[in-house]
């Protein structure tokens, strides 16, 4: 299976609404949350961009709605149901 990483931090409400409208779509791949805190080259990284969803290298940064994260899928090869 497939896994997309939400990279995210503890109590970042943005975060949550990313992971919603993922969940929202019914993606068929693994959602994995990394909370950025516990590591300082990801938090250099992604500190002020999260919630960030990266797959294989390609990643979708907030703001993002769900046609946005839809066309993300696809161009992914990411298989999800409406």
């Amino acid at each position: 299976m497939k896994t997309v990483t939400l990279y995210s931090t503890e109590g970042c409400h943005l975060c949550e609404m990313a992971s919603a409208l993922y969940e929202q779509l019914e993606v068929e791949a693994e959602l994995e949350v990394v909370d950025i805190a516990y590591d300082d080259k990801l938090f250099e990284s992604y500190g002020v961009t999260i919630p960030v969803l990266n797959f294989e290298g390609s990643e979708i940064n907030w703001p993002f709605d769900i046609e946005q994260l839809s066309s993300w899928l696809e161009k992914n090869g990411i298989t999800y149901h409406k």
